[in-house]
């Protein structure tokens, strides 16, 4: 038999993308074919609102008056000192953070961020608790190091997670616990009580195995919550915490790939941890994030894309929906609705929505069957001009045979 040469595990990541991924470029290349209204595309979470002036402002700004040679030269391999500094004081004054220049590694994005922290964490057969439903790409990033993901349910009321469930899985291989608020794909933020709980959980189970387990908590939608609600931030309520953060969502900047890494000062050995975090991403390939994009941070940091713009999105589709018969779970956060299928088997739900041009992404890569998400951030036409195709949908399924 002739030896491996391409590892075929990575051949068959490439020749199948994501559910989200799949149903996005199948949407580019219909809406060539179909034009572009004719196609209602809720797949992937692409932020449709434009970027907050400071983006504009402080690239211009810099282009046009650092004439040194560090604007487009490489920062320290784990970021600028200035900006991790601005970070760090940013993240103190906000939200008492407890952290500072030191335990800040910056990032191309929240996912290498992640990459990072599971690869300096985990060890063969050490198990990674994730709150179902989940962002798909956790597993794959877990599967990398040789860990193994473990889901435990969520409580159907809000979407938050099950206690029980995470006290019956943890066990002494349990090194890390991810926790994503605002969810993927549920838009549920997890409040105080939440958090509290599941502090209490992680310290008594590290207690009663002799080791800290890590809550890794994933903010990508962090500020992107439309209630008049404060954000808990998570590593306030459990020191062994490591807080993966992205502008690409905050700032509308997917493709810039441009986010932190921020440990809690009293999180397990920390500055070694911070060290090994950097050791970790360069071993992966990542150091030096894009600096333009570094260097814009300190003007930005707080600000958001136009909020507005997705709430009356999410108001619009929610509204619309309900009123035609879906469930759909309220969302206080992120730009997604977590709307239940109207039969058991998610993805043919979702094929047969594909079929009309409805691009809804089946929430079984999830982890969570049953449902489907719809990204809200969208532009508003194709909110407005999607409710019929819903209505068109759910009449195939519940109208008058």
């Amino acid at each position: 038999m002739e030896k491996e040469t391409i590892k075929s595990k990575y051949i068959a990541l490439g020749k199948k993308p994501s559910a989200i991924r799949t149903l996005f470029e199948y949407g580019k290349v219909r809406r060539l074919e179909v034009g572009d209204d004719s196609v209602f595309d809720f797949s992937i979470g692409n932020p449709n609102a434009p970027a907050p002036d400071c983006v504009k402002e402080a690239i211009i700004d810099l282009l046009n008056n650092d004439t040194s040679f560090h604007l487009h030269g490489y920062t320290s391999a784990v970021g600028d000192l200035k900006v991790r500094e601005a970070v760090a004081d940013y993240l103190n004054k906000t939200y008492n953070a407890n952290t500072d220049a030191k335990l800040v590694y910056i990032s191309c994005g929240a996912m290498p961020g992640l990459a990072a922290v599971f690869n300096c964490l985990i060890e063969e057969g050490e198990e990674v608790i994730v709150f179902a439903p989940h962002w798909p790409d956790y597993k794959v990033l877990v599967d990398q190091v040789g860990g193994v993901l473990i889901r435990v349910k969520p409580e159907t009321t809000n979407f938050y997670p099950d206690f029980d469930d995470l006290i019956n899985k943890i066990n002494e291989k349990t090194k890390i616990v991810i926790v994503n608020s605002p969810n993927n794909p549920t838009g549920a933020v997890y409040d105080e009580k939440v958090l509290t709980k599941l502090g209490e959980i992680l310290s008594l189970k590290s207690n009663e195995y002799g080791h800290p387990i890590f809550l890794v908590s994933d903010e990508p939608y962090r500020d992107l919550i439309y209630e008049d609600m404060k954000y808990p931030y998570v590593s306030n309520f459990y020191k062994d915490c490591i807080v993966c953060y992205s502008f690409s969502k905050t700032l509308s900047l997917p493709g810039e790939r441009i986010g932190y890494i921020a440990v809690n000062k009293d999180c397990y050995h920390a500055y070694d941890l911070a060290l090994a975090i950097g050791g970790s991403a360069r071993s992966l390939g990542y150091a030096c994030a894009p600096s333009l994009f570094q260097f814009i941070l300190p003007r930005c940091l707080g600000k958001t894309a136009d909020l507005n713009f997705y709430k009356e999105n999410r108001d619009i589709l929610y509204k619309g929906l309900t009123d035609i018969g879906y469930e759909v779970i309220y969302p206080h956060g992120a730009f997604y609705l977590f709307v239940k299928a109207l039969e058991e088997d998610d993805e043919h739900f979702s094929s047969v929505a594909k079929e009309m041009d409805l691009l809804i992404v089946p929430s079984k890569s999830f982890g969570y069957p049953g449902y489907v998400r719809v990204s809200y951030c969208v532009d508003k036409k194709t909110a407005i001009n999607g409710l019929p195709v819903f209505k068109k949908l759910f009449d195939k399924y519940k109208g008058d045979k």
